[in-house]
């Protein structure tokens, strides 16, 4: 006789729960230890390339990449870790022991979905609270060259702009509205297409309708001379939003704040494709969890002794493997434009929720 509860054993259910949150955390613990050293490896010359650098500035850039390198790779974890899980229920009979007590193949997989769900929530709480600002904090850090930058209080780095024919480029860029401040300013003065004059500066800061730039270093293409100057002002009309909105990267915002960017990008006229995929996919991103153990159940379903139990896991992982690639590629899409926002964050997981289903359907007939 079938039993129809969503979960008949309170005690199987916390034994599938264990085993599954266990093995995940196994996997993203191997995984995250192997990136971060080769990580390491590849930026420590850079970072200790700065006079002032030493062992502290690379333990700094450990935890702020281990954040970000345990966001991107959970969900994947969570993958394996079901894998490894159902093989494992399968390979001791533990599976046909369940089938055999009336339980249904939702019924063996809904302890695993609700800690995935769980998983889900923690991870976008993380993405929210320190993800975000790690994102933000390692990004402009990398783009100064691993030099010392100003303490994180919203700071954008590498931001271009036009204004007119010139081109403006700002290395880090902090605070709002008339608290703006840049820093490592360069303007590429252009005539005719051709650079005349390019003038760099330490800092800017808002002065009048204008620009103050301080600690100036003038090269005038004409002349082939050098010049250097206290301070001038320049920029004049450039609006500090032109530098706070020209880069609206997801990564380095969070789910209220990008909102808010959105909101500003839309009333200024400015494509906000991009950020409205983010702001979905910020959404979409940590509830890919909910969805791996249902790719990964090819695994727990058959005969051990059939002798395709690694087959079917090999099976659960191409699954799994296709989403990600799926996922990746809509973003894209969706960041150029060319699919809706919702849909491009979306499509992927509603569509491999169909095939999870149609093939654990299959399975259990």
């Amino acid at each position: 006789m079938i039993n129809l509860d969503f979960m008949p054993s309170r005690q199987l259910a916390l034994y599938a729960a264990k085993l599954f949150l266990t093995r995940s955390l196994a996997v993203l613990v191997a995984l995250v230890l192997v990136l971060m050293t080769l990580d390491l490896l590849g930026e420590s010359g850079k970072i200790l390339r700065v006079p002032g650098n030493g062992e502290a500035e690379l333990w700094r850039y450990v935890s702020l990449r281990l954040p970000l390198l345990i966001s991107r790779f959970l969900p994947f974890s969570v993958l394996l870790g079901a894998l490894i899980a159902f093989a494992g229920l399968n390979q001791h009979s533990e599976v046909v022991s369940m089938k055999a007590a009336g339980l249904s193949a939702h019924q063996i997989l809904a302890p695993m979905i609700v800690a995935s769900l769980g998983v889900a929530l923690a991870l976008f709480a993380f993405n929210e609270l320190v993800v975000v600002k790690a994102q933000r904090t390692v990004n402009a850090w990398s783009n100064a060259d691993y030099e010392p930058i100003p303490p994180d209080s919203g700071v954008l780095s590498n931001v271009w702009i036009r204004d007119g024919d010139n081109l403006v480029r700002a290395q880090l860029v902090g605070g709002r509205g008339t608290s703006t401040q840049l820093r490592g300013v360069t303007i590429y003065e252009r005539e005719n297409g051709s650079i005349v004059r390019v003038v760099d500066a330490e800092r800017a800061e808002q002065a009048a309708g204008a620009w103050r730039l301080e600690d100036i270093r003038t090269y005038d293409a004409r002349t082939n001379m050098v010049m250097r100057a206290g301070e001038m002002t320049a920029l004049a009309g450039v609006e500090p939003t032109r530098f706070t909105l020209a880069r609206v990267d997801p990564a380095e915002r969070g789910f209220i704040s990008l909102g808010r960017a959105i909101g500003e990008l839309e009333a200024a006229g400015r494509p906000a494709e991009e950020a409205r995929t983010g702001w979905w996919h910020k959404i979409s991103g940590p509830l890919s969890t909910v969805l791996m153990p249902l790719l990964a159940a090819t695994a727990a379903f058959g005969l051990a002794r059939s002798g395709k139990v690694l087959l079917r896991a090999t099976i659960g992982m191409a699954l799994g493997f296709a989403y990600f690639v799926a996922d990746n590629f809509s973003v894209a899409l969706g960041n150029y434009g060319a699919y809706p926002p919702i849909l491009a964050a979306w499509a992927p997981f509603l569509l491999f929720l169909l095939i999870g289903e149609f093939v654990l359907i299959r399975q259990e007939e």
